[in-house]
């Protein structure tokens, strides 16, 4: 049996680290644990210009710690009136390394998501032209459509015609929940990729209800019926260069989850790797673990891979029932557990 395992230093393809001091509270454990993160761009107001990106960008350098080469990826928020002008030089003056489509109000500050996506078929069109990735948020918002429904409909009537109309537009349909994502990205011979989260991987529905409400198991979008659960697992250990890692860490601080109108969001940061790594060798598939952490979402995105590197060990980890940063609790995926492997 491996007792260490040593792979190219990971990025995190989809991650949230807030603002304010939510972000003094969190990006540490993100620095500590990838060397680049893709950063979601909804904020108070939105990230929709390369003048706030930059600012944001310079707030998470000042966040992370003082010895860590940690290195945000931006990304622009769509709205309705999004400007490709503006998109297309962020992106080639390297602010922008992607843009982000909410459907609007699908998740937490998706308020001024994009509510026509025919609208910014120019955007797209721009995009596609100068190879800069669209980020998706895959879930329609329909009142009509059931919650756990929501993203194989969007796949139907949204992402199938978007790939139909800009078949070389670069797109991540963000972490997945459905068998019917893993088989659709699978299956495509445009270039389209998929984050999978950890959560996913390790909990279907049930586990919002296990014994009583769990909030901290709440997410959007919510985990699936056990086989989606296992499809993820399997596209995710399959070798394929469609999937990479991309934890969705979703912080909020503990009283706002266990409340009455309860955030979604699971907080993984600090923890992801060795949950990631858990799901792997349980599927006997360390082998895989390094080109779905370190080597897929760099060449979808035409990065260069880490240098660096990092190691495990099967020596097992604690994780707490509480993190304390800053005067916020924060509840940590998997917390009060403990994890087969630790890193190093």
């Amino acid at each position: 049996m491996t007792q260490q395992l040593t792979i190219r230093t990971p990025d995190d393809w989809h991650c949230h680290l807030r603002d304010g001091e939510m972000l003094g509270a969190v990006a540490t454990a993100t620095a500590r644990q990838f060397a680049r993160a893709i950063v979601m761009p909804n904020l108070v107001p939105p990230v929709t210009t390369v003048a706030a990106a930059t600012a944001y960008r310079d707030r998470i350098a000042a966040a992370r710690p003082r010895d860590s080469g940690f290195a945000p990826l931006m990304t622009c928020y769509l709205t309705d009136d999004a400007d490709a002008d503006e998109i297309v030089r962020g992106y080639r003056e390297g602010v922008f390394a992607a843009c982000k489509l909410y459907p609007a109000n699908a998740t937490t500050n998706s308020a001024h998501g994009v509510t026509d996506i025919a609208r910014l078929a120019p955007v797209f069109a721009a995009m596609q032209r100068a190879g800069m990735p669209l980020l998706v948020h895959g879930e329609v918002t329909s009142r009509e459509i059931d919650i756990f429904d929501r993203e194989a409909v969007f796949i139907d009537r949204v992402l199938a015609p978007l790939i139909r109309d800009f078949p070389e537009l670069r797109i991540v349909l963000e972490h997945i929940t459905t068998e019917q994502a893993a088989d659709f990205v699978g299956a495509a011979t445009t270039p389209l990729a998929a984050t999978i989260t950890p959560h996913h991987l390790h909990i279907n529905r049930n586990a919002m209800f296990d014994g009583g409400m769990r909030p901290h198991a709440y997410c959007l979008p919510v985990a699936k019926r056990e086989r989606h659960r296992l499809a993820l697992r399997r596209a995710a250990t399959s070798g394929s260069a469609k999937f990479f890692l991309g934890t969705d860490s979703a912080p909020h601080a503990r009283h706002a989850k266990e409340s009455a109108c309860g955030c979604a969001g699971v907080f993984n940061a600090p923890f992801a790797l060795e949950s990631y790594l858990q799901v792997f060798d349980e599927e006997d598939a360390l082998d895989m673990f390094e080109g779905f952490a370190s080597e897929h979402g760099p060449r979808f995105y035409g990065l260069p891979l880490n240098a660096g590197r990092t190691t495990f060990e099967r020596s097992g980890c604690d994780v707490p029932e509480v993190i304390e940063r800053d005067g916020i609790a924060l509840v940590p995926f998997h917390a009060g557990q403990r994890l087969d492997w630790r890193l190093v």
